[in-house]
């Protein structure tokens, strides 16, 4: 039985048990959206507000000697200018932000440099004025006295014995154990278990490999933009896009050195995130810009190139893999070392990476070595689940390989080899309940599996994906109206449709239907604290809320009628209510209500803990021209854990957008440096993201294994559909044309040199302007 006493498969509502759960209402955001009325961070109007620039290092790597502001601050128009020196001395200590920690010195250091320019677009000083137009006048006016040093820009130049040190204070940690002298390598852990070398010495087939992977972006379309009017009275408003209001205050009042409760965060609508607008970069600049400007508001809104140049990309780096297997196709050992690149301050995703790299598969001598290295580029920050493209690139290639060796279809090779329940990640903990297996089922069973790949240079790779997903605290409150309809107060900010399936959660719970409910997105002075949207939690997390809610409603609305009735139990089932001889609609008791004594309102805050794993399998056929390297994507199938889809269409629309965000990091996504630190394709045009033209249509098989941990079976789904693209495409590109791909991205130019490496072909010389 389901709750509300909604029998599994009866014919009601959708036919699968719910009234409300697995439709595909519209979107209560929707009209607003499409019709431009909704309010993004950039639409933000007020009297008196001034807009701000920001003044950036033209250098990769450079100690700031000066900074002379006069000729900036006396130009007309000019109401105020900010540099490190404006800003409060930071605290010393990590900060959790929801989905990664950072030491807030350096998180302060990163929105605005103290001493040194540690990437080419860090932050150096800050303008605010009349108009756009004389800000940025004013930064050509600001003089910066630079000692430039060499740049080091990829992990293996940053741990050569004659590295340049990035941040001299910073010591290693060496599993626990703090190092004494000045290092890039951040930290160095590692997840072990059983015996590596009898493990290896068991196998009849062994592959190792090395992967080299690029720095890219979330590429959201909405750049970052932030507006703060810091009041006379001290109060502080701060309007902006990002994936959690409570985390832009806290990290804020941090660097500030402010309380909390002296900061209001009002989120507006977010052009897309993917983790990319967790970390803070222009709202603690725009409140003192404010605060110096005489309590004028300041509008700050970075161009596109600004948001490349200087805002978290996800890590590049280099991962080895070795892995056995016996002569019956069991998995016998694996060892991965994965040496991420953090950008200017440590905090790499390689932590959730280490456990992506080998958990889709059963293996009891295992041993996982992450190091987390600084390098002259942009701090860091989590993209859709951080750090997993990367590893699952590296396994699952070596997988492939493995398979091929022992003669093994490469989905039967997965399905003997993958994880159950009970079964354990690199880290040790166990895995709970999930679908792995029925992913690769689906994909076995599929029609894009089971259909012939003809023609010359085509090829068909599939590959697995993992992500743990997280739970997190989440608050809201409900409000029951005159008319039957509930105002739903939350905080977690709608990315992909959470309005929505938080909604139709508390419809189904309540049994009303979905258009009673009215969502709502509140500011921190108006909800109770709540974590970003990110780890895939929001459906899960916030879900759990609301259900508690729709409960703590149902048993108030019981308690008012007895009273009411004169009656010792009320009952509800079905949207009537009965107690004695009366029996009245959730409206009519709703109407009822309201003409007693005191309004209904209830409220929760929850942290739920039963959050389960997301796995993924997915099956790529490309193309891949000889002549000029291009790789065309012909057919992609994904098959995904996603426990119960509550609104199908926005399930599926995550899983098409990660599996396109997947083919961009495979294919063509990387940033390019030159020698110096200079980004030099930091626009639209030399970014290559992936456009329509580029992709097919995406099928998606929904797989159902419902998560014990939820009342309805919710597990998160936005973050492992993006794992296993460049796996699953480098894998096919294998199959097409012979050569295993080692780098990301597999671009024309890397196709074309490993098909002459192959055939052994001289290299045409390249002369300026052949590109």
């Amino acid at each position: 039985m389901g709750l509300n006493g909604h029998k599994n498969g009866s014919a009601n509502g959708n036919g699968n048990g719910y009234q409300v759960i697995g439709t595909r209402p519209i979107r209560p955001d929707g009209v607003d959206k499409v019709t431009g009325r909704a309010i993004y961070s950039a639409d933000v109007q007020m009297s008196g507000l001034l807009h701000g620039k920001v003044l950036r290092s033209p250098h990769g790597h450079a100690i700031i000697k000066s900074i002379d502001t006069s000729k900036a601050e006396a130009l007309p128009g000019v109401k105020s200018v900010v540099t490190a020196k404006d800003f409060p001395a930071a605290e010393d200590k990590i900060e959790d932000l929801g989905e990664g920690a950072i030491n807030l010195k350096y998180l302060s250091d990163n929105v605005m440099a103290s001493n040194k320019a540690l990437y080419f677009g860090h932050a150096i000083a800050a303008v605010a004025a009349t108009s756009a137009h004389i800000a940025e006048q004013a930064l050509s006016l600001i003089e910066v006295d630079y000692e430039v040093l060499p740049a080091v820009l990829t992990a293996k130049e940053a741990i050569a014995q004659d590295a340049t040190i990035l941040l001299p204070n910073l010591r290693r940690d060496e599993m626990g154990q703090v190092g004494d002298k000045p290092t890039n390598i951040a930290s160095h852990f590692r997840h072990h278990r059983g015996d590596l070398n009898a493990g290896f010495a068991q196998a009849k087939f062994i592959v190792e490999r090395e992967f080299t992977t690029a720095t890219v972006h979330q590429g959201y379309i909405e750049p970052q933009a932030s507006t703060a009017h810091y009041n006379a009275d001290g109060q502080i408003t701060i309007w902006t896009s990002t994936q959690g209001s409570f985390s832009v205050r806290n990290q804020t009042a941090e660097i500030l050195r402010l309380p909390v409760s002296q900061i209001k965060v009002i989120p507006t609508e977010i052009g897309g995130g993917f983790g990319g607008k967790i970390n803070v970069y222009l709202d603690p600049v725009a409140v003192m810009l404010s605060k110096k400007a005489g309590h004028q508001p300041v509008k700050l809104v970075m161009s596109r190139a600004e948001v490349l140049a200087a805002t978290g990309p996800t890590s590049g780096g280099f991962i080895r893999v070795k892995m056995g297997a016996d002569a019956n196709g069991k998995i016998t050992a694996a060892h991965a070392q994965l040496y991420y690149e953090a950008g200017a301050y440590p905090g790499s995703p390689v932590g959730a990476a280490s456990n992506v790299v080998l958990a889709p598969y059963k293996c009891d001598n295992m041993q996982v070595d992450g190091y987390d290295i600084v390098v002259n580029r942009p701090r860091s920050a989590a993209y859709r689940a951080p750090g997993g493209t990367n590893a699952a690139f590296a396994s699952e290639s070596v997988v492939d390989e493995l398979a091929e060796k022992m003669g093994m279809d490469p989905v039967e090779f997965r399905l003997l080899n993958a994880t159950r329940e009970g079964d354990r990640r690199p880290d040790g903990v166990t895995l709970p309940k999930h679908g792995l297996a029925e992913c690769i089922e689906a994909i076995k069973n599929s029609d894009h599996y089971k259909s012939p790949i003809e023609g010359k240079y085509r090829g068909r790779g599939i590959a697995n994906g993992y992500w743990n997903n997280w739970g997190g605290k989440s608050s809201a409150d409900a409000v029951l109206n005159a008319d039957g309809t509930v105002s739903l107060n939350e905080a977690s900010t709608d990315i992909g449709g959470s309005r929505a399936s938080i909604a139709m959660q508390f419809a189904e719970e309540a049994g009303i239907p979905y258009n009673h409910v009215k969502t709502r997105i509140g500011d921190t002075d108006s909800v109770s604290y709540n974590d970003v949207t990110g780890g895939s939690r929001t459906t899960f997390g916030t879900g759990w809320a609301v259900i508690e809610l729709a409960r703590m409603m149902i048993a108030e609305m019981k308690k008012r009628l007895a009273d009411t009735w004169g009656v010792d139990e009320v009952t509800y089932e079905g949207g009537v209510f009965t107690g004695g001889e009366n029996k009245i609609t959730w409206d009519q008791a709703a109407k009822e209500i309201y003409r007693g004594e005191k309004p209904l309102m209830v409220s929760t805050t929850v942290h739920p803990q039963g959050f389960g794993p997301g796995f993924s399998t997915q099956c790529v056929d490309v193309e891949v021209d000889p002549e000029t390297g291009k790789v065309q994507i012909l057919r992609y199938t994904i098959a995904q854990d996603v426990g119960k889809a509550i609104h199908p269409s926005y399930v599926e629309g995550q899983l098409h957008g990660g599996v396109a965000q997947g083919i961009g990091w495979a294919l063509n996504e990387e940033y390019v440096y030159n020698d110096k630190g200079v980004l030099l394709n930091n626009s639209l045009l030399d970014y290559r993201m992936p456009t329509a033209y580029d992709l097919p249509m995406i099928d998606t098989i929904l797989v159902e294994v419902p998560n014990p941990g939820h009342p309805y079976g919710v597990r998160g789904v936005g973050e492992v559909c993006i794992v296993p693209p460049a796996g699953a495409v480098a894998n096919a590109i294998y199959n097409a044309i012979g050569v295993r791909m080692e780098e990301l991205p597999m671009s024309p130019g890397r196709i074309l040199e490993a098909l002459w490496a192959k055939e052994g072909a001289a290299q045409p010389e390249l002369v300026p302007g052949d590109d």
